[in-house]
């Protein structure tokens, strides 16, 4: 007999091409895009209405140079949210810090509290942003192991699934593996992955968001080879394609649905081949479009940005590089690094290397005059400015792989990695720097080890040999000629000219642009 097939009737309206869609939505202009962890549900809420939700973080930046909010719920630990999920376990825990008293540790949390009253912390900021023509995308931290600290909290978070199942973990207590914390979930665990799943398809489905966010740098370990070799395998890295393949089709089919694609986002080391190490294979990711959105660099920078960026064009793909805050132990450069200044400058470097714009993590102030300034290169031009070779250090790369200096390929300089000049020989450095105007006062300092005299030091810029001006404490300072500047690399010589065993040690150095005031 012959089969009968019943077509769909044909609707009036057009298919929506969820491709092309998302692929506008990627490319629009974001000047700043804000990180939020959402600690602030946690923390700091003093009391459980949306106006006290978002007066700590989020009124503060409308009217800003802030395009984009990223908001994370928590996600302290695999599986715990602060939003209302099923699939996860929501964390509602008010602990106390142990002999701290009442307001103390998690004793402020207000995620029950809005639960009580029918609210939502993801979904108040969701409706803020929507009526205020802010894009916003609610981020995962892939593998937090906030729980392995040895904090008094790290108990606290440590989630029901790595108790029940301490199987999946990449380690023990007593077995801890060289690379990252023992309490990371494992991805070759076919059941993380379902799991790791599940939470973007809940929200998804459930909240209104623009796009969702794959932090895989909180925290990067993934898989248990890479923890204890260093690497991962072919088929380990399949695994987690397969996951974002199945993350990307979901995606699209809610975008469908809806009329209004979600972008995904993800939040990698700046290096294919440490990320192909830890078992994620960006470049694949990209080719095969799967991703929107690539957010570089977190606890550790390896390469310029001019990398990331020209293996973004070459897919497609917009490049935020993340200015994360400095993690320096050295409190001087900490303090350097951390200034309004020195933000200022890493922003220019950002704009500079053709990256579609920056992307703030770990910086809550609100309001704050950041987030008027560093989306707009132009408007960075005449303030002031510090520069270094890097607001992150070297730390952090060093625990979350041992061998991680080999995948390191730019300038560092700072009291992790001095310039040992000995007498006779020269040491060369290289600072990224912008072309400052003619009336702009620029002074290299460089930080000198023990305070040793720096009598025999020859510092050429270029071609010039500069001028101290004072000597303050360890601190040399010495004037540079605006016009000797260029936008891009600069080299910078230090040249010990004592004849006597007399080693010079430069463990910090910093370039001041600063304006007249008007």
């Amino acid at each position: 007999l012959p089969l009968t097939i019943a077509l769909p009737a044909r609707s009036a309206e057009p298919a929506v091409d969820i491709k092309q869609l998302r692929y506008e939505a990627a490319h629009k202009d974001r000047r700043i895009i804000f990180d939020n962890d959402g600690n602030e549900v946690v923390y700091y809420m003093d009391e459980a209405t949306p106006e006290a939700l978002l007066k700590k973080r989020t009124t503060g930046v409308l009217n800003t140079q802030v395009d984009t909010i990223i908001y994370c719920t928590w996600s302290s630990g695999f599986s715990y949210f602060t939003h209302n999920t099923k699939a996860g376990v929501p964390f509602v825990s008010t602990a106390e810090e142990p002999g701290k008293g009442p307001n103390s540790g998690f004793s402020n949390n207000k995620t029950q509290a809005l639960f009580d009253v029918g609210l939502d912390p993801l979904t108040i900021v969701t409706d803020y942003c929507r009526k205020n023509e802010i894009e916003i995308l609610w981020s995962m931290r892939m593998n937090d192991i906030h729980d392995a600290w040895g904090a008094w909290y790290s108990p606290v978070l440590f989630p029901p699934v790595k108790k029940e199942h301490p199987e999946w973990l990449i380690g023990t207590k007593d077995n801890r593996p060289p690379n990252g914390s023992w309490t990371s979930v494992d991805y070759a665990v076919p059941e993380i992955r379902d799991m790791a799943f599940s939470y973007f398809e809940e929200v998804c489905n459930n909240y209104d968001v623009d796009g969702v966010e794959l932090d895989f740098f909180r925290h990067p370990v993934y898989f248990k080879r890479f923890a204890f070799e260093g690497t991962t395998t072919p088929e380990e890295r399949q695994m987690m394609t397969d996951l974002i393949t199945r993350i990307r089709v979901m995606a699209d089919e809610v975008g469908t649905r809806r009329g209004r694609p979600i972008l995904i986002t993800v939040r990698v080391p700046d290096s294919v081949d440490y990320c192909r190490d830890m078992g994620l294979d960006i470049e694949r990711w990209m080719k095969d479009d799967l991703i929107d959105i690539m957010v570089v660099s977190g606890y550790f920078r390896l390469n310029p940005w001019e990398e990331s960026v020209a293996l973004g064009k070459k897919y497609d793909v917009p490049i935020y590089p993340s200015l994360s805050e400095s993690r320096h132990r050295d409190a001087e450069a900490k303090k350097i690094r951390s200034s309004i200044e020195s933000y200022r400058a890493r922003a220019m470097d950002v704009w500079q290397s053709g990256a579609a714009g920056v992307y703030m993590f770990n910086f809550f102030a609100s309001p704050h005059p950041l987030w008027s300034e560093l989306g707009d290169p132009k408007a960075l031009t005449r303030l002031d400015k510090v520069y270094t070779t890097g607001a992150r250090g070297l730390e952090e790369l060093n625990y979350w792989n041992k061998k991680g200096k080999q995948y390191l390929h730019r300038e560092h300089l700072s009291p992790e990695e001095p310039r040992t000049v000995a007498p006779g020989e020269t040491a060369n450095v290289v600072l990224r720097v912008d072309q400052p105007e003619p009336d702009a006062v620029v002074t290299l300092s460089l930080r000198i080890k023990d305070n040793v005299a720096t009598d025999s030091l020859a510092v050429v810029y270029k071609d010039i040999t500069l001028e101290q001006i004072a000597s303050e404490g360890n601190w040399r300072t010495y004037k540079v000629i605006p016009s000797a500047i260029h936008t891009g690399m600069n080299r910078i010589a230090f040249t010990n000219e004592h004849t006597a065993p007399n080693a010079i040690i430069i463990d910090d150095m910093n370039l001041r642009v600063s304006y007249p005031k008007k």
